[in-house]
């Protein structure tokens, strides 16, 4: 977002010396950034311009595959049959196909600006090694190595993203991925400048990584998982970043909230100056699952469970897990019912769900263990009539990862369901995970929901999610795009790692359930309340952007961060950023809020504690721990 006067945060440390038509691109077809100039300070508003291994066994105790028909005088539904074609927008490649490059360009050229458009793209490159590509990277475009590990993809060449279609701004750089590729930048540095909703994960980049635009304009991201940064990761201009489970050469910077866990090579813990936060392992994590190539077929490998973890799962061979044959899923397409996508999943069938938009008018129910719903190239769900997309029983084990859900015109009272109201299995050995699913509400047209998602699931795993009601594109409005809570977890010994919720017009996440940990929360308070009376909460000015229960005895969270920019009525004051009961048991570490360029403003960080903010300077009010 650019605001009316902005003001800048402290500059960060220097950085070292469609016109295309619109039939499928067929599947057979397959420059380097140069020197920085000095870095600009970050942002200060954002968003909107104002005004507008070999294969592991597969998972024991999984139904066969249907046969393609029914017993001879059997009634009901023709069976459905696993594996098949992934579908004209999922573009594979070899080091042998010709005109890659052409390809990359032209897919980018529809995506670079298309952010509330309705293309979806994933380019997928098999093992192999490929020379003298850059391969720019635009909006609901994903882009893949089919190895077990990123080394058996090798790029001589980059990944890119930039913001030169924003005027160099990368605030808005969303809903795109990189995923398990080895890269050997052009410059020695590639450059990934995103901000929410565009994961960077298994990835290995035998040189430095930029975050930052070129220019170094304004930036608002990130995630990084699973990862390996042979050289310095630059981040510059970028606000905030969560790093899990991965190894860095080295980190130049932080400006706001710098959370690392996990990370061998991670900046010391320095908390509030600089505002590094920097845990040695992750309390439990499970990569998310990602499609390969055994010989010629394909397979899904599902990564293990680990629990203190730290560096990379893929570093020393074979990577821990198991996998599952293609035909083990039904691949989807758009046009896809629900009615058939739930058939898929009785028959004991999962989801692969290739890119494109999918219209559901009941929940896809995701009823077995262990069942795996993926999605490619940020396929999205959109529910029809006020239904809720998709919800998990409380079941073990079900995997939820890489996709996207459009609230519909109609409210849907709950867009993610993860375990039915009063779950209470215990879930510790094989918990529920849900991974680069983010949710939407306007911005592509008209949406409504009352909560984005619920976890009522005992044990469930978030790691990386942007639940984001939109403050910009189409259908934007205080009750136009309303929904009053991004996030409500109710179920026990929950974790979230690597949280982005924003915008909502009540609570942005309310945590009732005990035990719940949170390792990095960035959020923004909603822009467009219309005055203070529409954010007031009984006696509270405004609802917290993160709200534990009155009743919870424990809960801890690390590195939080909240911002406001009330943009229609500056003059909200918002009492604070972070609600808990003042309890021994529930623990903060290193918090914030920052008022952006004085659009409003908060009276204390967490409950009555923490300086407020104050005038139009964009300086964080922060507390280190609390209580």
């Amino acid at each position: 977002m650019t605001p009316d006067s902005p003001s800048s945060p402290p500059a960060p440390s220097s950085p070292p010396s469609s016109a295309l038509p619109a039939s499928p691109l067929p599947s057979s077809r397959p420059s380097s950034p140069s020197s920085p100039p000095a870095p600009r300070p970050p942002v200060v508003g954002r968003r909107t311009v104002l005004g507008a291994a070999a294969a592991a066994p597969v998972l024991a105790g999984l139904p066969a595959v249907a046969a393609a028909a029914p017993a001879a005088g059997r009634r009901g539904p023709r069976l459905l049959e696993g594996g098949g074609d992934l579908g004209p927008n999922v573009i594979v490649f070899d080091p042998s196909t010709p005109g890659i490059q052409a390809t990359l360009d032209e897919v980018f050229a529809r995506q670079e600006s298309a952010q509330f458009g309705t293309g979806r793209y994933q380019f997928l490159f098999k093992p192999g090694t490929y020379h003298g590509l850059n391969a720019q990277i635009g909006f609901y475009t994903s882009v893949s190595g089919l190895g077990l590990s990123p080394d058996d993809t090798t790029i001589h060449g980059d990944v890119t993203v930039d913001a030169g279609w924003f005027d160099g701004n990368a605030t808005q750089n969303f809903w795109r991925s990189a995923e398990n590729l080895a890269l050997v930048p052009v410059s020695g540095t590639n450059r990934w400048a995103v901000a929410q909703a565009a994961p960077f994960r298994r990835m290995h980049i035998r040189g430095g990584l930029n975050l930052a635009p070129a220019g170094y304009g304004w930036a608002s991201g990130g995630y990084i998982a699973d990862s390996r940064i042979d050289g310095t990761v630059g981040p510059y201009s970028q606000q905030q970043w969560y790093t899990r489970d991965s190894s860095v050469g080295g980190w130049t910077n932080a400006v706001w909230n710098m959370v690392f866990s996990g990370v061998e090579g991670a900046p010391a813990q320095s908390f509030p100056d600089p505002p590094y936060t920097t845990l040695a392992t992750t309390p439990l994590s499970r990569e998310k699952p990602f499609l390969y190539l055994d010989g010629d077929r394909y397979r899904v490998f599902l990564p293990a469970l680990r629990t203190n973890a730290r560096g990379v799962t893929w570093g020393n061979g074979t990577p821990r897990g198991t996998s599952l044959p293609l035909d083990r899923f039904y691949v989807a397409r758009p046009g896809d019912s629900a009615a058939t996508l739930n058939q898929a999943l009785e028959q004991g069938l999962n989801l692969l769900l290739t890119p494109g938009i999918y219209h559901v008018d009941r929940p896809i129910r995701v009823n077995r263990p262990n069942t795996v719903v993926l999605g490619l190239g940020y396929a999205t769900l959109i529910p029809d009539n006020g239904a809720t997309a998709l919800t998990v029983a409380d079941v073990d084990g079900v995997r939820l990862a890489g996709f996207l859900i459009d609230a519909g015109r109609v409210n849907s009272p709950v867009l993610l369901e993860i375990g039915p109201r009063g779950s209470s299995r215990s879930h510790a050995a094989n918990p529920i995970t849900v991974q680069d699913v983010f949710i939407r509400i306007g911005g592509a047209g008209p949406g409504k929901a009352t909560t984005s998602m619920v976890v009522n699931a005992r044990h469930t795993l978030i790691d990386h999610t942007w639940v984001w009601r939109a403050d910009h594109g189409d259908g934007v409005g205080w009750e136009t795009n309303r929904c009053d809570y991004g996030v409500v977890v109710n179920g026990h010994d929950v974790l979230a790692t690597g949280l982005f919720v924003e915008h909502f017009n009540k609570y942005d996440v309310q945590w009732n359930g005990e035990r719940g940990r949170t390792v990095f929360f960035q959020n923004e308070k909603a822009y467009d309340a219309p005055n203070q009376a529409a954010i007031q909460n009984g006696s509270l000015k405004g609802y917290a952007a993160y709200k534990v229960g009155d009743h919870v005895t424990t809960h801890e969270g690390w590195g939080m961060g909240s911002y406001c920019y009330y943009n229609v009525d500056p003059t909200i004051v918002q009492h604070h950023g972070f609600a808990a009961p003042n309890r021994p048991g529930v623990r903060f570490h290193h918090l914030l809020v920052v008022s952006l360029s004085g659009h409003g403003q908060y009276e204390c960080v967490i409950n009555d504690t923490g300086s407020p903010t104050s005038g139009t300077q964009t300086v964080p009010s922060k507390v280190v721990s609390y209580p």
